[in-house]
């Protein structure tokens, strides 16, 4: 049976960087985000290098979406062998501008739609008793900043999912494991947002999405008797 890796919010940047690599240890990727066709790239680039891959719409707070988006795939491409859980949601608000509405939003984005996806895959995962779950966060993860509360609370709530999840799931031969990213990444939005991104690029001082997303591959070839749990990435000028 083919094995599939994946990729839900899977971005232009680190989402794509993510498919890229898995597809190159042979898996064949599925790339969800909530705007399918905006996937045809990646999946046309993968598909001229001779690699298999699937671009998929959904909205991944929606229950009915996410179940539907995993029995699709087992039932018409293969085994969902690793889920990368990588929506932002990075929406910084103050706390006297952030409404209930706004809040409820980005818990949904960043945590709840986490939970839908960490528990289908476990669904599938623990009748064959193997699998990797990975679940990327952020410097909110484990540190709330001023401006931050909405996404800081969303962010601490998905690492302790991941925590919970992988004390459960690991003696079922399901490797959780979250990833923290404690540094800006190159994208389009630090390129715009971020004056000194060109010359911190120059000197490996922000992170690039394909070199992040090499940590991604390690993790799901890691020996169960020396699994990983959670990875803080950053580069090497980053201040802790």
């Amino acid at each position: 049976m083919d094995k599939v890796a994946l990729v839900i919010g899977a971005g232009d940047a680190i989402g794509s960087a993510i498919a890229r690599r898995f597809a190159g240890e042979g898996l064949i990727v599925c790339a969800a985000r909530r705007n399918g066709e905006r996937l045809a790239p990646l999946v046309d680039g993968l598909g001229a290098a001779g690699l298999r891959a699937h671009a998929f719409s959904c909205d991944a707070r929606k229950e009915e979406a996410v179940t539907s988006l995993f029995a699709n795939i087992e039932a018409t491409i293969g085994e969902i062998e690793v889920v990368v859980f990588n929506i932002g949601a990075n929406v910084p608000l103050g706390i006297l501008e952030t409404d209930s509405r706004k809040f409820f939003k980005i818990w949904e984005m960043a945590c709840f739609a986490g939970f839908l996806c960490g528990r289908e895959a476990a669904r599938y995962m623990s009748t064959r008793q193997r699998g990797t779950i990975i679940f990327t966060g952020a410097t909110a993860s484990v540190r709330g900043a001023a401006g931050f509360a909405a996404f800081a609370s969303a962010k601490h709530g998905l690492r302790a999912l991941a925590q919970s999840m992988a004390r459960e799931l690991g003696p079922q031969n399901i490797h959780v494991a979250h990833v923290i990213v404690d540094a800006a990444v190159d994208t389009q939005w630090i390129a715009e947002n971020v004056p000194e991104s060109a010359a911190l690029k120059l000197k490996d001082g922000i992170v690039a999405p394909d070199d992040l997303a090499a940590n991604y591959t390690m993790l799901y070839r890691q020996p169960r008797n020396a699994w990983t749990f959670e990875m803080d990435v950053r580069p090497w000028i980053e201040r802790w």
